[in-house]
């Protein structure tokens, strides 16, 4: 049995963090599903699912906030303080980059949305609903071999995101002949894929912290 094994057995049960980051990772998945949803649905309905994206937005802004107030609290940790506050922030940086690319879509008045943002909205959801499950099984480190699985998944999601956003700006630099036009697609397409990448960041904290109580 490992070092970190032993001191495990001997750590209280945590009922301040993990509440916490369920609350944010779920908050997360349903912001990602209405932004997915979102940019498949009618021009006319898109306005009530912005200003949800919006509200669990804040939500998650409130539940980081929270997380590192807790922190200035507790002495007992369920693992290293710097993987806490990586892990919020960067769940937090997920939720921006998604309400941004929302908000851009509302601001520029983007009426009609291309097959590369719903791709990449999808690519995001997916990544999101993982890290949901990578909190889920960091709990009591239940699977630390599945939490690796899912941070694997994430890096090749993020990859995907990149292939996807690099040909959707070759097109519009080809076949787009308004500048507003390319200007708005771009603005959205870089704010979904920056998403991606926190998402990947994500990840690299749930790996992180994996390693260590391997």
């Amino acid at each position: 049995m490992s070092v970190n094994s032993f001191f495990k057995l001997f750590t209280p049960k945590d009922k301040v963090f993990y509440p916490l980051f369920e609350e944010a990772s779920k908050s997360l998945i349903k912001l990602a599903e209405l932004l997915h949803e979102c940019v498949n649905a009618p021009l006319e309905e898109r306005e009530d699912y912005i200003a949800q994206i919006s509200k669990l937005e804040s939500k998650i802004e409130y539940l980081t906030q929270k997380t590192n107030l807790e922190l200035s609290k507790n002495f007992i940790t369920p693992f290293d303080r710097e993987d806490i506050y990586s892990l919020v922030k960067s769940i937090d940086y997920v939720a921006d980059n998604l309400n941004g690319a929302a908000n851009r879509i509302n601001i520029y008045q983007v009426d009609k949305i291309t097959k590369s943002i719903r791709k990449i909205t999808a690519v995001n959801l997916e990544a999101c609903q993982l890290i949901g499950e990578g909190i889920d099984q960091l709990k009591d480190f239940k699977d630390l071999n599945r939490v690796y699985e899912i941070c694997e998944r994430i890096n090749k999601l993020e990859n995907k995101s990149d292939r996807i956003f690099d040909k959707a700006v070759q097109e519009i630099f080809e076949n787009e002949t308004d500048a507003k036009n390319i200007i708005k697609y771009k603005e959205v397409l870089s704010s979904l894929e920056s998403a991606t990448d926190k998402c990947k960041s994500v990840a690299n904290v749930l790996e992180a912290v994996a390693v260590k109580y391997s």
